[in-house]
């Protein structure tokens, strides 16, 4: 309905990601007063009328989402992101920590707020031994860098945790036929997000905060970014 038109998304706040909790529908103007009308004498003029410009309006707010949507480069093209705290982040992740830390690594997969499997670069992934079901609990991007075999597997907290010890066993299972080395790296808008996670970040993981774009923080010890054996 909101692509027919019917329906409106957000019309206070069209920027408003499709999740938030905060998110609302309205019913579109003309169609409402359509409704209005029933029984009345011009109800059916009416009608055809609303009928005829509804391609007009679908159209109109598909582009009014559409102008909202977080541009994201990866290599040579661009995707689009619906907007969103978290969305910001892994714009940020792509476009900020990739060129740093995995320097001529490849985007394997970006889940988006809309579109879950918004990157999925099923062939890539399986090359490496990783087959991906669709049900399992995806990180928010999968980074492939093949400069020294490594996955990396990110996740992008604004609102959900970081890679806790819960959530390291987890991605290490998910990811368990992976032959490239994992990178576990929990990625932060700014310190002041970190600070309120700081006591559940998983050890032998990696944090990266967006404000600090050229540092990295290693709750390891033994060794700076880089994947662990099993069980360490």
């Amino acid at each position: 309905m909101v692509d027919a038109g019917v329906i409106v998304l957000n019309p206070d706040d069209p920027s408003r990601p499709t999740n938030s909790p905060k998110t609302v529908y309205q019913v579109e103007e003309g169609t409402l007063e359509l409704i209005r009308s029933y029984g009345a004498s011009d109800w059916d003029a009416s009608r055809t009328t609303l009928l005829a410009s509804r391609e007009t309006l679908r159209h109109k707010y598909a582009a009014e989402r559409e102008m909202v949507k977080i541009p994201v480069r990866i290599g040579d093209g661009t995707i689009y992101l619906y907007p969103g705290g978290q969305n910001v982040l892994i714009k940020a992740i792509v476009e900020e920590f990739c060129p740093r830390f995995t320097p001529g690594g490849k985007v394997l997969y970006i889940g988006d707020a809309d579109a879950k499997f918004k990157v999925f670069d099923q062939a890539s992934l399986e090359a490496i031994g990783v087959r991906v079901e669709t049900h399992g609990k995806m990180p928010d991007v999968v980074i492939y860098y093949g400069a020294k075999d490594w996955l990396l597997l990110i996740e992008a907290v604004t609102s959900h945790g970081p890679v806790d010890s819960k959530r390291h066993g987890e991605l290490q299972r998910l990811f368990s036929n992976s032959s490239a080395g994992l990178v576990y790296v929990t990625a932060f808008l700014n310190r002041g997000a970190m600070v309120k996670y700081l006591r559940d970040i998983s050890w032998a993981t990696d944090v990266w905060v967006a404000e600090s774009p050229s540092h990295m923080i290693h709750f390891n010890g033994d060794r700076f970014l880089g994947p662990h054996e099993s069980g360490a």
